[in-house]
């Protein structure tokens, strides 16, 4: 699926709902980059108006690697690095529509155990249709809401590494110049 990220409303260009969104593009550019290199790796990653942690057992030079190459090729129009399958939007988007399905369904079932066992395959239905809209949903919200791929002007500032327990945590602070 090729997603192109947008800017849709000036609200979202505003401090700090702008630098979230860039950093968020970045931070699923990395992972993107990151994930083809270290396949076996669980990764994770959160976003701020600051920049953005990687959490994994991975080095900073891994990381630093990444970004460079995540924030060169977001620059050179790759926008559908912005987008990430495992990314918070899609479950969010997920979670929502499914239990808006199953509240549906219950609408009208009465007060009894029995009729609302009895719109349970109904709920199970609504839900699971919802789930299989919510896939490109969440891909279209994140290419449109939750992420913004052009950093032209985004600069890497530093990328701080620190051990948290077993798991190596990764800040990446970055600025809009």
């Amino acid at each position: 699926m090729n997603i192109e990220t947008r800017t849709t409303t000036p609200l979202l260009e505003r401090y700090p709902l702008g630098a979230i969104r860039r950093n968020h593009a970045l931070e699923h550019a990395t992972l993107h980059i990151l994930a083809r290199s270290q396949p076996r790796q669980g990764l994770a990653g959160h976003s701020d108006a600051g920049g953005f942690w990687i959490v994994g057992n991975v080095s900073i030079e891994s990381v630093r690697a990444a970004v460079t190459e995540a924030l060169q090729r977001l620059q050179r129009g790759e926008h559908q690095l912005a987008v990430h399958p495992n990314c918070g939007t899609n479950f969010v988007t997920a979670g929502t529509l499914a239990g808006l399905a199953g509240a549906l369904a219950m609408f009208g079932a009465g007060q009894g155990r029995r009729e609302k066992l009895e719109r349970l395959p109904l709920a199970i239905s609504l839900a699971t249709l919802a789930l299989v809209a919510s896939q490109p949903l969440g891909s279209f919200l994140q290419a449109r809401v939750t992420t913004a791929s052009d950093l032209t002007n985004l600069q890497v500032l530093e990328i701080r590494t620190s051990q948290r327990g077993r798991l190596m945590a990764h800040r990446i602070l970055t600025r809009q110049s």
